[in-house]
């Protein structure tokens, strides 16, 4: 007979558990403690199994008898009901190991560290991994919502860090993405974010486009007291139109002096392709000359305290300030706008190969550094006349471009 809820209540402890069946393998065993716990007896594959349904009153009959026609169906589908709770258990375990912290520090692992991305890159994806610790960090992936992924980006946004939450929000939609790769989570919570935050304003770097207020730079270079070093990279950097990040990270051994090319890694590159940079004749001797005196292993431009690492970001910089050059009148980046705007501004060249020059959007630049598509001849005339330009301006003319 099935059992009711009177009858149930009515049951006395004894001194051996004993079991009251409500029918369809569906049964409750009293306990001696007094505990009333239901089950359900079933077969799976030959094989008699019990699976636990919970206490009761916490779990009522009416409950218990849904729970046992679930399992009963999952029976019939050929699914064992207890093998399924110990998968659940499992994956519900499994999430709550894989924080967002956790899948965040292997994605940097595997998709940053082995693809040998910068150390300046590394250390961003670090520091904006450590800006989003404290809100989810110790959240398994899986549970964070756009809501909670939103709180913090608002935060930086209300301390006026705009540019932060744009790029905390960019680095985890990778991290997320990278979590539903595998397996850890579902989708990217970032993605409906898209308006959420205020887009910051673009940013422009402090560039010199007049030609005598360039000529002055350039004795300031030549006139600087400060190392060889510093003085060799002030004097190259000018020229030849890389970011600040790729001269300190150039290497001597990726400069082959015969055909006067700098081959930059694709690694080094913010586009992550291979770029090739002509040397004219002016940064060769600079080269040279500054070769002779430091050696030629390792970095070109190492750190004043440890040649192993790359010179300071701010080493430049700091040099144009003691020189007496404001941040809002020149910055390291800034050379490069001075260079496209004095190039495109002559005429001489065409804006595709200044563009290269400049390794700005080459979707095609590992197919050779001497491919004529790349404007390759071009752009080593281009080089050599702007160091000449630059020579022109330094020794106080003002050539017409």
């Amino acid at each position: 007979m099935p059992l009711n809820i009177a009858e149930i209540r009515s049951f006395k402890p004894k001194a051996k558990a004993y079991k009251k069946a409500d029918g369809r393998g569906l049964y409750l065993l009293i306990k001696p403690n007094g505990s009333r716990l239901w089950y359900l007896k079933y077969r799976f594959r030959g094989k008699e199994k019990k699976l636990s349904l919970g206490p009761f009153p916490d779990v009522g009959l009416a409950n218990a008898r849904r729970l046992c026609e679930t399992a009963r169906l999952q029976i019939l589908e050929g699914t064992d009901p207890m093998a399924e709770r110990m998968r659940e258990k499992s994956l519900e375990k499994q999430g709550s190991e894989h924080t967002f912290e956790s899948v965040a520090l292997e994605y940097i692992e595997d998709n940053m560290v082995r693809a040998g991305r910068a150390e300046a890159t590394l250390r961003k994806a670090r520091w904006f991994l450590d800006l989003l610790k404290p809100a989810i960090g110790d959240m398994p992936i899986a549970d964070v919502d756009p809501q909670m992924m939103l709180a913090p980006l608002k935060k930086m946004e209300a301390r006026g860090n705009l540019e932060s939450a744009k790029k905390c929000k960019s680095f985890a939609s990778r991290v997320f993405r990278y979590g539903a790769a595998t397996g850890r989570c579902q989708s990217d919570p970032t993605a409906i974010l898209q308006g959420a935050l205020v887009s910051p304003k673009a940013r422009h770097y402090a560039a010199i486009l007049e030609p005598e207020k360039l000529g002055e730079l350039l004795r300031a270079i030549e006139n600087f007291e400060c190392s060889p070093i510093t003085k060799a990279a002030l004097r190259v950097a000018p020229h030849v139109f890389v970011r600040p990040g790729e001269l300190r990270h150039g290497e001597w051994k990726e400069i082959d002096w015969d055909k006067k090319v700098w081959t930059i890694p694709a690694g080094k590159m913010k586009a992550r392709r291979t770029h090739a940079v002509p040397l004219s004749r002016q940064v060769l001797e600079y080269l040279e000359h500054y070769k002779a005196k430091m050696g030629g292993d390792g970095y070109i431009f190492p750190s004043l305290y440890a040649s192993a690492r790359p010179m300071s970001e701010n080493t430049v910089n700091v040099a144009f300030r003691r020189m007496g050059f404001g941040k809002e009148e020149i910055t390291a980046h800034g050379l490069r706008s001075t260079a496209s705007t004095f190039l495109n501004e002559s005429g001489k060249w065409h804006p595709d190969a200044i563009e290269r020059a400049l390794a700005h959007g080459d979707s095609n630049a590992v197919r050779g550094v001497y491919n004529r598509g790349n404007y390759w001849d071009e752009r080593v005339r281009m080089a050599q006349w702007w160091s000449d330009y630059l020579d022109a301006l330094r020794a106080g003319e003002n050539p017409k471009l």
